[in-house]
């Protein structure tokens, strides 16, 4: 696995630390576990395969995976998801006085902040952490993240309807399809609503209303049920978990995947 920029070794066999030390202080396994990882080639560090028991690293700049999923060398980095509620602006403060994301931030000694955004009055899977790098990069719409959704919608969606938003519609500012898009059974259901589970990559704002919209079926409520990787599972509304080991490799690696082409800004609106 590599980066846009990946960072050289330099003299790091002299003056670096040991690379079981590092991912053992990592929390990945023990240094004696960790060696046999390195015999065995399951571990690459700036996208090599290191093999060596003496290899030295600088934890600071040089990428590391084992078994292809990246590993967050700096304990320091947090990572945690929130299902955020409805009513909450995607802000850490809001100028207009409106609840914001503070009320869950502000339990971490880390200054947390939100990967994205999700408009106020959708709710669902939100990323918050304090790595920069990451945040950026899996929030510009360039990188395409995938994003699941499910939307209570107004009247009665056909298969035509879905098959319309899978091939495309035309927008105010330009065409979009999604990716993945079916009808679904549910407490959601009446005569005059139906539930409908969409997956895309935009980021364009309000993309899913917008689209729901514009085939006839204005949302009623909507989550966001998947971020990339990540699923929201069980996490009750208004509460927050730390990312999973698991989850923390899959998410790195994506985001080490796309730190080189993303750009400037973007947003991740619902």
């Amino acid at each position: 696995m590599t980066s846009g920029n990946v960072p050289t070794f330099g003299n790091a066999e002299a003056d670096g630390v040991r690379l079981q030390k590092v991912l053992a202080a990592a929390g990945v396994a023990s240094r004696r576990v960790v060696e046999q990882m390195i015999v065995e080639g399951r571990i690459e560090v700036n996208g090599l395969v290191v093999t060596e028991l003496g290899r030295r690293i600088h934890p600071d700049t040089d990428l590391v995976s084992v078994d292809g999923s990246a590993v967050q060398l700096d304990t320091a980095k947090r990572y945690v998801m929130l299902n955020k509620p409805t009513g909450v602006v995607s802000s850490m403060k809001d100028e207009q006085g409106r609840p914001d994301l503070r009320r869950f931030t502000e339990q971490y000694e880390e200054r947390l902040f939100n990967v994205g955004r999700l408009d106020a009055e959708t709710s669902g899977l939100l990323i918050l952490t304090n790595d920069g790098e990451l945040a950026h990069t899996l929030a510009h719409p360039s990188f395409g993240v995938s994003k699941t959704y499910i939307a209570k919608v107004s009247g009665q969606v056909t298969a035509q309807t879905i098959a319309r938003l899978k091939k495309g519609i035309e927008l105010d500012d330009g065409p979009i399809h999604a990716d993945k898009a079916r009808l679904m059974t549910g407490s959601g259901v009446s005569e005059s609503s139906s539930l409908v589970e969409i997956t895309l990559h935009s980021g364009r704002n309000r993309i899913v209303r917008r689209m729901l919209d514009a085939v006839g079926h204005p949302v009623q409520d909507l989550v966001r049920r998947s971020f990339g990787p990540l699923h929201l599972g069980t996490l009750a509304v208004g509460r927050m978990r730390p990312l999973t080991s698991a989850e923390l490799g899959q998410v790195l690696t994506l985001s080490r995947s796309g730190s080189g082409s993303a750009a400037a800004d973007g947003d991740d609106r619902g």
